[in-house]
C-alpha cells in the first residue's frame, strides 16, 4: 500500500468513527475531497479486511477489526483503570458530567466519560482532539508541556466562542496562570454557557499522567460550586495518584516528613 492510500485510509476511519449512523460513498468522496473510484476501492479493501463494516443500503461504518482494536488500546491505559471509579464517585458526589483527559502523542482527548446527576448534559465525543487554547483540559496540558505549549502558540488560534483566546501572549500568559494556581479554567471559551475546569493527576515522577475534566452548565457555576468542585477534584485526583505511585508532599499531614 502506498503511504498516501495508507493515511487516507485513517482518514477513512476518522470521518467515519464521527457518524456513529454511516457514510455513503459520495459522502466519504466530498468529505475527503477524493476521486470516486479510489474511495471505492480503498473501501472495498477495508470491508474485506474487517476495518468497515457496510450496509444494504450501502452505508460505510466502522468495522469490528478497529473496534476492537479501540478497546485494546484504552484498556491498556492503566491510569484509565485505575481513575474510573474514583470519576464516578466524583461525578456522583458534585453532580456535574466528569471526564478522563489523556495526551496521546500531539494530541489531547477524552478517554473516558462519567455522567453526573444532572438532567442536562453534554454530548461530548470520546477521543476527538480537543483545543489547546480553548478547552479547559487542552490549556492544562500545554501549560505543564513545552511542546503542546509551543504547538499551541504557533497554531492559528481559532475562534470558538466570543470569549475564545486569541492572543499568543494573552495565551501565554494563561498557561503561567494555570501553573501557579494548579489547575486550568475554560470560561464560555470553547462552548458558549459551559464552564469547564481540569485538575491534573500526576505519575511516579511527577509528570502528567492525565486531567480530570468536569464541564459545568449554565448557572450552576457559581463560585461556591466551583470551590466545592475542585476540593472534590483534587481529592479525586489525590486517591488516583496514589495508585499511580505519586504523593505530593503538601498532602502530608503537619510533622511527617
Amino acid at each position: 500500500m502506498s503511504p498516501d492510500r495508507y493515511l487516507r485510509s485513517f482518514d477513512v476511519i476518522g470521518l467515519l468513527a464521527r457518524h456513529k449512523d454511516g457514510l455513503r460513498l459520495t459522502e466519504i468522496k466530498e468529505a475527503l475531497a477524493l476521486p470516486v473510484s479510489s474511495v471505492h476501492n480503498m473501501l472495498q479493501t477495508m470491508v474485506t479486511a474487517e476495518v468497515l463494516n457496510v450496509t444494504p443500503e450501502l452505508r460505510y461504518s466502522i468495522g469490528p477489526r478497529v473496534v476492537g482494536i479501540a478497546l485494546s488500546t484504552l484498556a491498556s491505559l492503566d491510569v484509565r483503570t485505575l481513575a474510573r471509579r474514583h470519576l464516578q464517585d466524583l461525578a456522583r458526589a458534585i453532580g456535574d458530567d466528569v471526564y478522563l483527559g489523556l495526551n496521546l502523542g500531539q494530541r489531547v482527548l477524552y478517554a473516558d466519560r462519567c455522567s453526573g446527576t444532572q438532567r442536562v448534559s453534554l454530548d461530548i465525543r470520546l477521543g476527538e482532539p480537543l483545543y489547546l487554547h480553548g478547552t479547559a483540559t487542552g490549556k492544562l496540558f500545554a501549560a505543564y508541556d513545552a511542546r503542546l505549549a509551543s504547538q499551541a502558540l504557533a497554531s492559528p488560534l481559532k475562534k470558538l466562542t466570543a470569549h475564545t483566546i486569541t492572543d499568543p501572549r494573552q495565551l501565554s500568559a494563561e498557561f503561567e496562570r494555570i501553573r501557579s494556581r494548579g489547575y486550568a479554567k475554560s470560561e464560555d471559551e470553547a462552548v458558549d454557557g459551559v464552564v469547564g475546569y481540569a485538575i491534573p493527576i500526576r505519575q511516579a515522577d511527577g509528570t502528567l499522567a492525565a486531567a480530570i475534566h468536569v464541564s459545568v452548565i449554565g448557572q450552576r457555576a457559581t463560585r461556591s460550586h466551583e470551590r466545592r468542585l475542585i476540593d472534590a477534584a483534587r481529592d479525586c485526583a489525590a486517591q488516583v495518584e496514589r495508585s499511580l505511585g505519586h504523593v505530593s508532599p503538601d498532602r502530608f499531614p503537619a510533622g511527617v516528613a
